[in-house]
Formats: structure tokens, C-alpha cells, sequence
């Protein structure tokens, strides 16, 4: 059954596995809306090919000087010993970015990303810290200011169709 999320949430307790550190964010859900675009979506929780997924779906249309669809959730969680994050990925062979942001980004455009593909079955995507890339931002990425990270659809029309499962910190 699908439930659209609506609230934004605290990200829940992380637990620790061998070398990982596993998340079981609240996903929230964000559109180019928000500065006067047209995007539209939703996220909610599914099982998708056996597994319990956070599925992101949309149009990212680029009307009204728009472009994005994304989910999204707080990080509270020290990340003295991780090296990068790790998230299990399943969608429609579409690219997508993982977004993060720090307490040194002060502008809503600014981010560190890296993109990746979403191929029709499960993926597992690793991307260490020093690969995530400075976007529209002179700040280097320092791990221990991570506040937020996020899936996101951005840049030219699509229909966004991306589901994230296992996602986790490791060492």
C-alpha cells in the first residue's frame, strides 16, 4: 500500500552493523515549487522488487525557471570514522544526484553532489566523501558539518522514477 509522505521528521536512530552505520531516515519530499516552478511528485513507502523502498516519483518540468523533484531528510549523526555513504537503488534508468549540504552552504542552491544511474533492478551506489562534488559553492565538503542529504531529479524534463532501500554511512 502506498502512503505519500507529508511531514518532515527527525531522522530516526541510526543502528550500527560491521563497518556500517545504517540510517532509517524520514524521507521528505521537495519541488522546484518552492521558488515558483511547476514540478510536481511524491514520495512514498512501497515494496519494490522484495524490498521495503522509499520511492521518489515526479515530472521535472522546467516551466517558470523550475527543474527539480527530490527527497530528502535531516542527517544527526557523527560521522568521525565514515569514509561515504552507501544506498541500495532501483528506478528507470534515469540519472539522478545524490545531494548533500553542510552547515557551510549558506544559499538553498548550493550543494555537493554526485550523480549516478538508476538501472531497473537493485543497485547498490558507494560514493566516498571526497568524490561528492562542490556545486555553485567556493566551501569544501567537511563531513562533520553534513546536515541534510537528498535523491534528486534535477536539470531537464523527466519523469523522475527512483526507489532508495539500504541506505547506510561506512567506514
Amino acid at each position: 500500500m502506498m502512503k505519500a509522505m507529508t511531514l518532515i521528521l527527525a531522522l530516526t536512530t541510526p543502528s550500527f552493523a560491521e563497518d556500517a552505520m545504517t540510517l532509517n531516515p524520514d524521507w521528505t519530499f521537495q519541488a522546484d515549487t518552492v521558488m515558483g516552478g511547476v514540478s510536481s511528485g511524491q514520495v512514498t513507502q512501497e515494496v519494490i522488487a522484495g524490498r521495503d523502498a522509499t520511492r521518489l516519483t515526479g515530472d521535472v518540468s522546467l516551466e517558470n525557471n523550475g527543474g527539480f523533484v527530490q527527497m530528502n531528510f535531516d542527517v544527526e549523526a557523527d560521522l568521525s570514522d565514515a569514509q561515504g555513504v552507501e544506498f541500495d537503488v532501483y528506478g528507470n534508468g534515469e540519472q539522478y544526484d545524490l545531494r548533500a549540504r553542510t552547515d557551510a552552504l549558506t544559499r538553498p542552491w548550493q550543494s555537493f553532489r554526485y550523480g549516478f544511474d538508476a538501472p531497473a533492478q537493485w543497485t547498490t551506489i558507494r560514493v566516498p566523501f571526497d568524490a561528492l562534488e562542490p556545486n555553485r559553492t567556493d566551501a569544501a565538503f567537511d563531513k562533520s558539518g553534513l546536515r541534510r542529504l537528498g535523491i534528486i531529479a534535477v536539470g531537464r524534463e523527466m519523469r523522475a522514477d527512483v526507489a532508495v532501500s539500504g541506505l547506510r554511512f561506512y567506514e
